[in-house]
């Protein structure tokens, strides 16, 4: 099996049945493409008081590590795993959006397990939840990232298309999310339509008294 959507990865989260819940959740990516930092996005965030989770890929972290620290210092924000090379978790070395995947097992779990010992060594962070680059897995890796007591984060809702969706259509997906929904999307991307996007879903959702959550 090879999907975003496999048994094993996490969609949504609980819910009261008081209030619609949703959980937001932003990748940062890294790389020579993907290392940018949207600071609007945050800014948003804490001017809404919206909690949130941000998966860190370890060459992200890399290129801002005081933004890492202050995020990770600030309560609003829950700190997970987005891997060491932002590579979809496969035992075989398949791909998904042109991005060959790790090569095997050893492979798979060196993509979990560096970023999570560099968020706990460099950090303090104990992170319980990983996102692969792509959000792509495989049955396997599934059950490996499992027997390393990591929960997988998937989504219900892709929000920004990989950070290349307009400011309506991101405002649209989020305010269509379903109550527990996770939803996707990405904050190492300045300048694209995610977090006007999210600023035009937030303040209709605040208005609401929707609940925003952290993974759990």
């Amino acid at each position: 099996m090879w999907g975003t959507h496999l048994p094993g990865v996490t969609t949504h989260v609980d819910t009261t049945h008081k209030r619609r819940t949703i959980a937001l959740t932003f990748d940062a990516c890294g790389g020579s493409a993907g290392s940018g930092y949207d600071t609007e996005l945050i800014a948003t965030l804490h001017e809404y008081a919206v909690p949130a989770t941000l998966f860190l890929n370890e060459r992200w972290i890399h290129t801002h590590p005081v933004e890492t620290a202050r995020l990770v210092d600030d309560p609003l924000f829950q700190i997970e795993n987005h891997g060491t090379l932002h590579l979809p978790l496969s035992v075989t070395g398949r791909s998904a959006y042109g991005i060959t995947g790790t090569r095997d097992a050893a492979d798979a779990a060196l993509e979990i397990e560096s970023n999570k010992e560099f968020l706990l060594n460099a950090f303090g962070v104990e992170s319980s939840w990983f996102r692969s680059g792509t959000a792509h897995y495989d049955d396997i890796a599934v059950e490996l990232a499992h027997r390393l007591a990591v929960r997988i984060a998937g989504f219900a809702v892709n929000a920004d298309a990989g950070a290349t969706a307009e400011a309506s259509t991101v405002a649209a997906n989020i305010l269509a999310a379903e109550d527990g929904a996770i939803v996707l999307a990405h904050m190492n991307q300045p300048g694209n339509g995610t977090a006007a996007g999210t600023r035009r879903a937030v303040e209709q959702l605040h208005a609401e008294n929707v609940d925003f959550v952290h993974l759990h």
